[in-house]
């Protein structure tokens, strides 16, 4: 299904913001590991403030912020702006990586 520019995933237990042009590869990670996901939209905001919020909305408690060329993992509980990976201008492995890596913290699994 399409994405808008901005879109909210929440899993199972994972949130995230996402980028149409690398949405894709962020659910790929996620769906390796086998967790479900909807697609809710927000405002586009600062990169610490999006991963926060998906950390903060998600279930589970683990959540990926994407704005413009970047991308956050976060956990609830960690302080805003203390993610757990960082990428700026991801490449399609890193991006599969931060989405599997947020399906694995939900999973208490170690990271790829």
């Amino acid at each position: 299904f399409p994405l808008k520019p901005a879109a909210f995933h929440r899993a199972e237990a994972v949130a995230l913001l996402v980028k149409k042009s690398v949405g894709t590869f962020l659910r790929c990670g996620i769906e390796e590991e086998g967790v479900f996901f909807e697609v809710f939209e927000r405002e586009p905001s600062d990169l610490d403030t999006l991963t926060f919020e998906a950390a903060k909305d998600s279930m589970m408690g683990s959540g990926i912020g994407m704005n413009g060329i970047s991308a956050a993992l976060q956990m609830k509980g960690i302080p805003k702006g203390k993610n757990i990976e960082v990428y700026h201008m991801p490449t399609v492995e890193q991006c599969r990586k931060i989405g599997a890596n947020s399906a694995r913290a939900i999973k208490k699994m170690a990271f790829k």
